[in-house]
C-alpha cells in the first residue's frame, strides 16, 4: 500500500468550494468538493464516497490537483486515433490531386475517391477507405465538384433562344413614382 499524497498547501476547503460553485464543469465540481472535505479532514473513503469513486480515483484527483491546480480536474478531449496519413504524406496528395491525373499514366482522366485510394496504396502502403479519404480531402480544403455534363454535338447559342428577357426584378412602385413626382 502506497503512502497518502499530502494536498496543496495553497488552498483549503473554502476556496474548492468556492471554486466548485463557480464551476460549469459538473465532474471538476464533484471532485473539488470531494477534495474541500479532506482538507476538513475527512477521510479519502468519505472523500471517494462524496465523489461516488473509489479511493484510487481519489488518488488520482490529488495528484491531478497538485499538479496543475483546480484545472487538473477538468476532463481533457481524448486524442483519438493516429492520423492514417502523415503531414509529408499529405502534401504529395495535394500535389497529386493539384496537378490533376495523367491519363497515359494513371488511367484516368479525372480522380475519383476509389482512384485516390487506389494511389494511396500504391504510392504508401496504406489502405484507405473512400469515407475516410473524402473526410480527409473536405479538411484540407477540397470540396467535391463536378463539371455539368454537355453533348459534344450542342450548339453553344442554342440555348440563347430559349431565355426569356425578364424586366428588371427591382421597379419602382406607382406610389413612390407618384411621390418622387410631387
Amino acid at each position: 500500500m502506497s503512502a497518502a499524497l499530502r494536498l496543496r498547501e495553497d488552498y483549503g476547503a473554502r476556496e474548492l468550494r468556492v471554486q466548485a460553485r463557480v464551476s460549469r464543469d459538473a465532474d471538476q465540481t464533484r471532485r473539488l468538493l470531494a477534495l474541500a472535505a479532506i482538507y476538513e479532514g475527512a477521510s479519502r473513503g468519505a472523500a471517494a464516497a462524496i465523489g461516488g469513486v473509489q479511493r484510487q480515483t481519489v488518488r488520482d484527483w490529488v495528484a491531478a490537483f497538485n499538479a496543475h491546480g483546480p484545472a487538473g480536474l477538468i476532463d481533457g478531449k481524448a486524442p483519438g486515433q493516429r492520423p492514417l496519413l502523415n503531414p509529408e504524406q499529405r502534401q504529395v496528395l495535394r500535389r497529386i490531386v493539384e496537378a490533376g491525373p495523367d491519363p497515359a499514366v494513371d488511367g484516368v482522366v479525372r480522380w475519383r475517391l476509389i482512384d485516390l485510394a487506389q494511389w494511396i496504396f500504391a504510392e504508401f502502403g496504406i489502405a484507405i477507405s473512400k469515407q475516410t479519404l473524402s473526410r480527409m480531402l473536405r479538411q484540407m480544403g477540397y470540396r467535391k465538384l463536378s463539371a455539368r455534363p454537355r453533348h459534344h454535338a450542342q450548339d453553344l447559342a442554342a440555348p440563347a433562344v430559349f431565355k426569356k428577357a425578364l424586366p428588371p426584378a427591382w421597379q419602382r412602385s406607382p406610389e413612390a413614382t407618384r411621390q418622387a413626382g410631387r
